[in-house]
């Protein structure tokens, strides 16, 4: 993900943009593909770049570069097409309260009342500074017009680039925090941003980021004592009712700093599970290393009738 960070300087230039979460009808049990893809054309006067398009359409920067690769992040050209990823498997947990999956950068929250998922893109934690990514807490207290006050670390790491912070932010349009917070353990908030160019990106101070109309959206409907899990599932799979697999794969997060700077993709952590399903005889391999290497972050169908090759799945 090291290489979006060059887009900030821009991207921090441009008008805010917003859009509420995508909502999907949540599927019955054993089931775990939801939504659809779907395509939009850029306007021939076109003069937003590609995070105006991920705003306007509910997703993060990252979603719609793994989505639309050869895109002009800048300026995608005038007349040309850009996926919307919108079909896409629920995590593998408890459908219950808010999941954050850091590697796709998606938070989803299911109502008390049941029966939809509401998904937002997000924000979080630079290298060296992650937001967790194996914690199950709660939601302890929501704040309308948050603080912010700096760590000592936070003040030296802005000092190195010259700026100077003040030892508390007050609440208002100039907080990175935004207008609205919810604290999740005691050192970790969802909150919004006064830069929205961050939704998609590792930017943060380890907590995570929304847009202003999606956080106030949690704020007003994520009550107090609310379930708060956060996982890492860049691959995600699922075998439906009707007996087809279906493979989701997003680039992993670095695990070190050295990871973060590389232009060699990071390893995909594939369970157990995940390799015996891989090898399943109906499944078309030569499909699974296309998706395994392709990493669109959208849900490919993996059964078909190529030759059945269980080496191809050992290099995984």
């Amino acid at each position: 993900m090291s290489r979006l960070i060059p887009l900030c300087s821009l991207l921090m230039l441009i008008a805010s943009h917003s859009a509420l979460a995508v909502t999907y009808t949540l599927p019955p049990e054993g089931s775990r593909l939801v939504g659809s893809v779907r395509t939009i054309t850029v306007p021939q006067d076109n003069r937003y770049p590609l995070e105006a398009f991920a705003a306007q359409n509910g997703q993060g920067l990252s979603n719609l570069l793994e989505a639309n690769p050869d895109v002009d992040p800048f300026l995608p050209k005038a007349g040309s097409t850009l996926t919307i990823p919108e079909q896409l498997i629920l995590p593998d947990t408890v459908r219950e309260g808010i999941v954050v999956n850091v590697a796709e950068m998606r938070l989803y929250y299911y109502p008390e009342e049941g029966g939809t998922v509401e998904v937002l893109p997000i924000g979080i934690g630079q290298a060296g500074r992650e937001t967790p990514r194996n914690w199950v807490t709660r939601v302890e207290r929501k704040q309308a017009g948050p603080t912010w006050t700096p760590t000592a670390n936070t003040r030296r790491e802005y000092a190195k680039e010259g700026k100077t912070l003040p030892a508390m932010v007050p609440a208002g349009p100039d907080n990175p925090m935004g207008l609205y917070a919810i604290y999740i353990g005691r050192l970790y908030a969802i909150h919004g941003t006064n830069a929205n160019f961050g939704i998609g990106l590792r930017v943060s101070q380890g907590c995570i980021r929304l847009r202003n109309d999606d956080i106030k959206f949690l704020f007003d409907n994520v009550p107090e004592g609310t379930r708060v899990q956060l996982i890492d599932q860049p691959v995600k799979m699922t075998t439906e009712p009707d007996g087809s697999r279906w493979l989701e794969v997003h680039e992993p997060l670095s695990r070190n700093r050295a990871e973060f700077e590389s232009d060699n993709k990071v390893p995909l952590p594939i369970t157990p599970v995940m390799r015996a399903a891989l090898k399943g005889s109906d499944v078309d391999v030569l499909r699974v290393d296309e998706v395994l290497e392709r990493r669109s972050g959208m849900p490919v169908k993996v059964n078909g009738t190529t030759p059945h090759r269980p080496d191809a799945i050992e290099r995984m």
